[in-house]
This record gives structure tokens, C-alpha cells and sequence, in this order.
């Protein structure tokens, strides 16, 4: 075993520093652009009107299917976010060596779906309680995120995260281990795992909840 590998096998479950991280590239992943269910834009410039947000929940297929689901929801992408390789490949971030998180880039009409709808679905998709993990995915790719653009989406996520914390104290569950922050860059995944599970509707989806209800809006 080389050094290398004992290094990736102790990091999976912990963060690396960024000295820590593999370099990458400066080349970005070529992907089509278009997303394979509703045929619109996956990446910019979206329709006038359109916000985003960047979430992490697990392995990133069964997360993107829940969010194109939703009505409202514009169009998804899976990528890598949160760590410091410029340009990932799959492959290295899952050795834990790129400090990234399998991300979904959720592009949104705040006039038909609320940012509190959306971090509802989050919530209630994905048990947020596992630390570097997600059922039986494990390793820091897996853990739960939520990455903000804008002050005011960033204290939409952390009042839904204490609206949920209190949810599933009352449920005997345990502590919210999601990291909440301002988006750094979001780097689009390969063009196989893009709407994977349209493309292999009977591939893998290890996601489950914890089954507490998200509280919504002002009178939560």
C-alpha cells in the first residue's frame, strides 16, 4: 500500500486542508448543457428570474431526480462543490483528496417554489444527522451541505436548519451536521451522471429520511 492510498483510505471520513487537496485542472468537464428530462439549460444564463442553490445530500443521482420533480424547478445538474481541486473528476473525489461534496445545482422560479419549500424537500430527502455519510455511502463526499448565494438565501438555510433540528429533537433523532455556507464554485460532473436515474431508472439511490416533517414559513 503506498502512501497515497493509506492517506485516502484515513481521509475519506475526515475534511483535508486545502495543502491536503489534489491539484486538478484548469480545464473544465464538457457536458452537452442540456438537461435529459425537460430539454432546458443546465448551465448559464438561465431565464430572467431564476435563482439557484447548491445542496448536497448524498450520492448526487437519487438527490437530483427528487429536485427536478419538484414544479417550479427550472432545471438540475449534478457537480462537485464545497472542496478546493480546481475541475474534479469523479474518480478523485472519491478518494476524499478534492474536499468536495456530490453536490445538485437547483435552478428555481422563487415565483412558483419558495426557498423554503426547496430546503424543506432537502431536509426530509436525506437524514442530516450522519456526519460524513449517508446511509451506506461513507466518506466526506457524502456528507450533507447546503451552499447559499446571497445573505438572505444564507438565513433562509440556517433558520429551515433550526426549524429541523427542533423537529427532530422532538423526534428523538440527533444534531444536524450539515455545513451551511456562502458557494465558493460549483463544478458540473460528468456527462453520464447527469440525470443519471432518467438515463438508468433502475440505478442505485441510497437516500432515505429521517421521516420528520420540515416546519414551513413564518408561523413554523
Amino acid at each position: 500500500m503506498t502512501w497515497f492510498d493509506e492517506l485516502t483510505g484515513r481521509r475519506k471520513t475526515t475534511m483535508i486542508t486545502p495543502d491536503q487537496a489534489l491539484p486538478g485542472r484548469d480545464t473544465p468537464i464538457r457536458i452537452s448543457g442540456t438537461h435529459a428530462v425537460n430539454q432546458h439549460r443546465m448551465t448559464p444564463p438561465f431565464p430572467p428570474g431564476m435563482h439557484t442553490l447548491v445542496v448536497g445530500e448524498g450520492c448526487f443521482w437519487g438527490a437530483e431526480r427528487g429536485f427536478w420533480r419538484l414544479p417550479g424547478v427550472y432545471s438540475t445538474a449534478v457537480g462537485y462543490s464545497g472542496g478546493y481541486t480546481h475541475n474534479p473528476t469523479y474518480e478523485e473525489v472519491c478518494t476524499g483528496m478534492t474536499g468536495h461534496t456530490e453536490a445538485v445545482l437547483v435552478v428555481f422560479d422563487p415565483g412558483t417554489i419558495s426557498i423554503d419549500d426547496l430546503l424543506a424537500a432537502f431536509w426530509e430527502s436525506h437524514d442530516p444527522t450522519q456526519g460524513m455519510r449517508q446511509g451506506n455511502d461513507v466518506g466526506s463526499q457524502y456528507r450533507s451541505a447546503i451552499y447559499t448565494v446571497g445573505e438572505r438565501q444564507h438565513e433562509a438555510a440556517t433558520d429551515s436548519a433550526r426549524r429541523y433540528q427542533k423537529a427532530l429533537d422532538a423526534a428523538g433523532h440527533g444534531t444536524i451536521t450539515t455545513e451551511i455556507a456562502p458557494l465558493s464554485t460549483f463544478y458540473y460532473a460528468e456527462e453520464y451522471h447527469q440525470q443519471y436515474l432518467h438515463k438508468n431508472p433502475n440505478g442505485y439511490c441510497g437516500l432515505g429520511g429521517t421521516g420528520v416533517s420540515c416546519p414551513v414559513g413564518l408561523g413554523a
